[in-house]
C-alpha cells in the first residue's frame, strides 16, 4: 500500500491527469538510462493498456509492477509485447532486423552493414524458433528464455538495469517510517 502511494504521489508531480508520450519517454531516459527510440516507444504503448495515447495512473502502476519487480512469466510478457512491433502475436524476421539495426555498432568496412544484421536474424532465429515457421511466437520467446534467460532482452533493453531500479525505488519510496522502510526491504528478500 506504501509503495503504491509513493507512485500515485510521483504520477501527480509529473502530471495532472495523464502522461503523454514525452513526458513518459523522459522519465525512461533520465530514470532508466533508455535511449532507444523505437524501444521506448513500444515499452509506452506496452504501459499504455487501453490504447489512447496517454498512461494514467493504473496504467502507471501496473506497468511499474512488470518494470520494476515483474516475475519472470510477467517480464516475458511484457517484453514479448515490446518486441512485436505490428502486435500480431509474432515476432517477424523484419521486425528483428529492424530493432537489431539500432543495436549495432556501424562497421567502416566495404561490407554491407544489414549483411551482418541479417546474419544475425537467422541465428536468433536458429536460436529461438521451436516451430520453424520463420518468426517468434510468444511459444517460442518463452521456451527459448526458459532455457537461456539472457535471450528475455534479446532485440534490445526493455527492461531497467537493476541499479537503475533500485535507485529509482530509493527515489519514490522516500521512507519517513523506518518501519515501512524494513517491511519492504524484508519482502524483497
Amino acid at each position: 500500500k506504501f509503495e503504491i502511494e509513493c507512485l500515485l504521489k510521483k504520477f501527480r508531480e509529473l502530471t495532472s491527469v495523464k502522461l503523454d508520450r514525452t513526458k513518459f519517454r523522459d522519465i525512461l531516459h533520465k530514470d532508466f538510462d533508455m535511449t532507444d527510440d523505437i524501444i521506448m516507444d513500444r515499452v509506452f504503448k506496452a504501459f499504455d493498456r487501453d490504447n489512447d495515447s496517454f498512461v494514467n495512473m493504473e496504467d502507471w502502476v501496473k506497468g511499474l509492477s512488470v518494470f520494476l519487480r515483474g516475475s519472470l512469466e510477467e517480464q516475458m510478457h511484457f517484453c514479448f509485447e515490446v518486441y512485436d512491433l505490428n502486435s500480431d502475436g509474432y515476432i517477424s524476421r523484419e521486425e528483428m532486423f529492424h530493432m537489431l539495426k539500432t543495436s549495432l555498432v556501424k562497421q567502416t568496412t566495404e561490407e554491407d552493414p544489414d549483411e551482418g544484421i541479417k546474419d544475425l536474424v537467422e541465428i536468433t532465429l536458429k536460436k529461438m524458433d521451436f516451430d520453424s515457421d520463420h518468426r517468434v511466437s510468444f511459444k517460442d520467446f518463452e521456451e527459448a528464455v526458459q532455457k537461456e534467460p539472457l535471450l528475455l532482452e534479446a532485440f534490445g533493453q526493455c527492461l531497467p538495469e537493476q541499479y537503475d531500479k533500485t535507485a529509482f525505488e530509493e527515489r519514490m519510496f522516500d521512507y519517513d517510517d523506518p518501519n515501512e522502510a524494513h517491511k519492504t526491504n524484508k519482502s524483497r528478500q
